[in-house]
């Protein structure tokens, strides 16, 4: 899927992987070019869409992270 990363403004290509766990669900959230991969997790009743918004925040910031700034 591609996401525009708002602090350049460029499409990424990220994918989402779900993972039903009981009552929660894991979404990894991994950037194509890079490999940088990041997990969360969250209550199963949270939409998809939220959790992958929250994913996709904690990715942009392992990039920075690993870009030095």
């Amino acid at each position: 899927m591609a996401r525009r990363d708002p602090r350049t403004s460029r499409s990424r290509q990220v994918y989402f992987e779900h993972v039903a766990i009981g009552a929660s669900v894991k979404v990894s959230a991994i950037d194509a070019e890079s490999g940088i991969e990041v997990s969360i997790a969250g209550p199963r009743t949270t939409s998809q869409k939220e959790l992958e918004r929250i994913a996709l925040q904690k990715l942009l910031r392992a990039m920075e992270r690993e870009a030095g700034g």
